[in-house]
């Protein structure tokens, strides 16, 4: 067959530049190169130039160049196969065709428009419609607001902005809408944003989520009754954030009867290609325009969205900038028109299929999940699923659901849903952690607050998820659920053992996801408020350090990054087996620890300060008592030196010795005397805790038995043990200067001095039978 080489030539260059920039491995030669390498500051121009591998290794190493740096789950690349290899070919070869006269080029473009138009108003069931080809979604809307205008204002190509003075035109928008889009409109537009009127939706009947036709109908006629013009109206086929449709069946019969245009857009448009489409999104078909997004749910990259619109006027089409008279403009379709061949109309409805197989997957699973609530409008068709952890209102009907909802300004259920959008922040950015494949993602709903959405046909074709993927995701839920009913249980719990703890102060930080917040008080003895602070910072910060030593399975950190409450210690999640009063009691015992070793650095700092002044002026004293006992004559240098060989002096060693623990000077004239040091009075002990429990073996920190009773006998047993050992155990006699050591240490004495005596055996037997017959005892009541 006959090929034109440069379009041979074109393919075979783009197949090797995607070889290359998809390859992520890195040659050894490439990253010592890359050491030296100023990133920040480009380097001049090369005056013979580059060839084309040394220019495509530049583009890899700035796509890829802070891949390690990053963190694996922030960064996500598009899986760009076959399909995408096509749809990026296209723009090669749009710049290609664009070269071809003028003749050729009408043609040529003519032909790929009408093909894909066509392959387009037949494959979601919009028949006699035109399309306009355009790269950001909303342009399509803009145009279409523009072609309304002109459309039922005659002389506004003439008077522009006048005719809409003398009557203000007025866009309906639903209040579920994206965020920003009738600001935009406006801005776009040059009109006022009083011309854009959110619509609110249904709080009392059916969907929260879809626009209020009876409250519609009143804004429509309060508008033409005050002289303005109602212009057009958004509606939803799947909202941005729920996925609801609206009810636009009754919207097209309103907007035909105030003689409006009514422009679709969301994501439940692509199920116009299945075989089945509910009711609701086939009503669609009916509407003025719609907007199609297919690169999102096709999986095809840097391809255009489309609106298709009818109107019968081309001349008003092309003056609201719908279709062009330049050829080149309309090669915006080249690369959707190569995607939708090499798909086909199976690979097309195959793809869409498999996102919605999703959802009903997912949703399915959920209905069988405890506390997890489901916000589906039509569960038979809906390819996009929210839900929510909740528990409280997961055995409740409906009405007292609603009756809740109405009371949500009240402060305890304000709070509570404050919570809950907390948690639920937490388990979406956890399922999408740990399965990345999914798409899962976070929604901020103005009804249910936040939740998690799950859209296969935003996402699957991108990520390329399968059903394998979904199992996962709801095998990670179920795990996630114990984990967030036992923190929202035991909150409460440790908000009170915090509060009737002395020492400790319970912080209430409504967006933390996890147990609570805590800070441990420090006493202040008169100091001022920055010192305070910087006293309070350190026994904190060491307190967090301690805590994070012991092996437990909590985890302790200082809260958020931003917007976080200073100097406090935050618990996250916990499970259902967790000692909250074991927990509280080691925070405030480990904190009164800290703060008594703090204490006692600072007395003993000033001791020692003290002590040096006064060993200064000792040895002073020294000093002058020595002169006054040699004389005047042994100081001088030569005749000192004479004096004393003639008439030695005798003198008594003086010396002074500083006690760290009695903070005060000794002489050392029994050091003298017994040729040894001695040790002097007995240094306080140490604080501690004093909380060490007895656990089972491989049992961790913080961890209780499920069996209570079971936990109380052992407990019992063992200090009523502890107990006996310590009376039959009497620490050996300490030497004068002798200090005591650790119990571990008075046990060693203790043997040998009862091996001496013949009477080791004895002592040894009686301890386990006592804590024997005191096992026996407690298990019999």
């Amino acid at each position: 067959k006959m090929v034109d080489p440069t379009l041979a030539e074109m393919g075979k260059n783009l197949n090797e530049a995607m070889k290359m920039l998809e390859d992520n491995q890195r040659k050894v030669e490439e990253e010592n190169e890359k050491k030296y390498v100023r990133k920040d500051i480009p380097g001049p121009l090369q005056g013979s130039g580059q060839d084309m591998v040394s220019i495509l290794q530049l583009v890899q190493n700035l796509m890829h160049g802070e891949e390690e740096e990053e963190t694996s789950q922030a960064y996500r690349l598009q899986n760009v196969g076959e399909q995408g290899h096509m749809a990026l070919l296209g723009h090669s070869l749009a710049a290609y065709i664009s070269v071809l006269d003028r003749d050729r080029l009408r043609k040529l473009t003519t032909r790929i428009l009408s093909d894909t138009t066509l392959w387009l108003c037949r494959l979601f069931r919009y028949e006699n419609g035109s399309a306009y080809y355009h790269e950001d979604d909303r342009e399509g809307l803009l145009k279409i607001c523009r072609l309304v205008i002109h459309t039922r204002y005659e002389d506004y190509t003439v008077e522009g902005f006048n005719v809409l003075y003398t009557k203000q035109p007025v866009i309906y928008i639903s209040s579920a809408a994206r965020t920003g889009l009738g600001q935009a409109l406006c801005n776009q537009l040059g009109l006022p944003l009083s011309c854009m009127c959110r619509v609110p939706c249904n709080t009392m009947f059916g969907s929260q989520h879809q626009m209020d036709v009876a409250l519609l109908d009143r804004l429509i006629k309060d508008d033409v009754e005050s002289g303005k013009l109602p212009l057009l109206l958004v509606a939803n086929a799947g909202t941005p954030g729920a996925g609801h449709t609206d009810k636009l069946g009754r919207l097209k019969e309103l907007c035909e009867q105030y003689n409006m245009w009514l422009h679709v857009e969301g994501v439940n448009l692509a199920t116009l290609a299945l075989g089945y489409v509910s009711s609701s999104v086939l009503a669609a078909t009916k509407c003025d325009s719609m907007t199609l997004t297919l690169g999102s749910w096709l999986g095809l990259p840097a391809v255009p969205a489309v609106t298709l619109y009818r109107h019968e006027d081309p001349s008003l089409s092309l003056a609201a900038g719908l279709t062009s008279s330049q050829p080149v403009e309309k090669l915006r379709a080249l690369p959707l028109w190569l995607s939708l061949q090499y798909l086909g109309h199976d690979g097309i409805v195959e793809r869409i299929k498999h996102a919605s197989q999703l959802s009903q997957r997912l949703l399915e699973n959920l209905k069988n999940l405890d506390f997890i609530k489901t916000s589906v409008e039509d569960e038979l068709s809906s390819p996009v699923v929210v839900f929510k952890f909740f528990q409280e209102y997961s055995n409740r009907d409906q009405t007292s659901h609603a009756a809740q909802a109405s009371t949500i300004q009240h402060p305890v259920i304000s709070n509570e849903r404050h919570i809950y959008d907390t948690f639920n922040q937490w388990l979406g950015e956890q399922l999408a952690q740990l399965v990345p494949a999914s798409g899962a993602d976070v929604v901020e709903l103005e009804d249910e607050g936040t939740c998690v959405r799950f859209s296969p046909l935003m996402t699957s074709a991108v990520l390329g998820t399968e059903i394998q993927d979904v199992d996962q995701l709801v095998d990670c839920l179920k795990m996630k659920i114990p984990v967030l009913t036992s923190t929202l249980q035991l909150r409460e719990e440790f908000e009170q053992e915090v509060r009737r703890t002395v020492g400790l102060l319970y912080i209430e930080d409504l967006s933390w996801p996890g147990l609570g917040v805590v800070r441990y008080n420090y006493h202040s003895d008169g100091k001022n408020d920055e010192k305070q602070e910087k006293e309070l910072e350190k026994i904190n910060t060491e307190l967090l350090k301690k805590l994070n030593e012991l092996e437990s399975d909590l985890t302790f950190s200082l809260g958020p990054e931003f917007g976080g409450q200073k100097n406090c210690v935050y618990i996250g999640m916990v499970t259902e087996d967790l000692d909250v009063s074991e927990l509280v009691e080691t925070i405030a015992a480990t904190g009164r620890e800290i703060e008594e070793n703090s204490r006692l650095l600072e007395n003993m700092t000033e001791v020692v300060r003290k002590g040096i002044q006064e060993a200064q002026l000792q040895l002073q004293k020294a000093n002058e008592e020595r002169l006054l006992e040699e004389g005047l004559l042994r100081q001088i240098p030569v005749v000192g030196s004479v004096l004393n060989w003639f008439s030695p002096f005798q003198a008594s060693p003086k010396g002074r010795t500083f006690n760290l623990t009695a903070g005060s000077l000794e002489s050392t004239e029994s050091t003298y005397v017994s040729k040894a040091q001695g040790t002097g009075t007995t240094p306080p002990p140490t604080p501690t805790s004093s909380l060490a429990k007895q656990r089972l073996p491989g049992q961790k920190i913080f961890k209780r038995s499920l069996r209570s009773s079971d936990a109380f006998s052992e407990t019992s047993s063992v200090s009523h043990c502890e107990d006996l050992e310590k009376m039959d155990q009497r620490p050996p006699a300490l030497s004068p200067g002798q200090e005591q050591g650790p119990l571990e240490t008075e046990k060693t004495e203790e043997q040998k001095e009862m091996a001496k005596t013949g009477t080791e055996d004895i002592q040894r037997d009686e301890s386990p039978n006592d804590c024997t017959k005191v096992e026996e005892q407690d298990s019999q009541r």
